[in-house]
């Protein structure tokens, strides 16, 4: 436990400078990244976290601090469709769908970057994702030779964290070892196609 708990002190102490919030300001980059969550919980209730992003992306958009979105989810089915939800909602908040790039194969946080990385030719990038998030997607990214900053999204209360910072604690272990030990790839790889910025 205590060196799941240094561990975690460590990813967040790499990656803190560079995070920030957007009542303060994030810095503008050609692109925005996206990372793509259920638009509902099991309960059946709308995802804080879904709509957090989603708002955060459209806003930065809007304000000219990322002028394209590679908007990145699970696609697994015919039925669940991440990217194609979040690109309606975008949409629907006056994001053209000239300014958004969808990744269909973004199934976890290292496939969204990597395939960032790899597929969409993307060097720099600003991540959109909620605070807990981050720091692992910063790190991940930054070990692929990426530049990048965070912007936070809006989510649900601290009071409802518990068992997703308990599991984002092992996520950040697990990162370790897809990187440095087993040398994971993501479940696809595309042809290079780069995004039109």
């Amino acid at each position: 436990m205590t060196l799941a708990l240094g561990l975690n002190a460590w990813f967040v102490g790499k990656t803190a400078d560079r995070i920030q919030r957007p009542e303060e300001g994030c810095t503008a980059m050609p692109v925005a990244i996206l990372f793509g969550t259920s638009q509902y919980l099991r309960s059946g209730h709308a995802n804080p976290h879904y709509y957090g992003r989603i708002n955060l992306a459209a806003r930065l958009y809007e304000e000219n601090q990322a002028a394209h979105l590679l908007v990145s989810g699970d696609n697994r089915t015919r039925y669940y469709n991440e990217p194609g939800r979040m690109q309606q909602d975008l949409l629907d908040r006056g994001v053209p769908e000239t300014a958004m790039t969808l990744d269909h194969a973004g199934f976890s946080t290292f496939d969204t970057l990597k395939r960032a990385k790899e597929v969409y030719d993307i060097d720099q990038a600003l991540l959109i994702t909620q605070d807990y998030h981050l720091p692992r997607a910063m790190f991940i990214a930054e070990s692929l030779g990426m530049e990048v900053q965070g912007c936070i999204a809006k989510g649900p209360k601290w009071t409802a964290m518990k068992s997703i910072l308990t599991r984002e604690i092992a996520a950040r272990l697990r990162t370790l070892g897809d990187l440095y030990v087993w040398n994971r790839e993501p479940r696809y790889l595309d042809d290079p196609k780069p995004v039109q910025d």
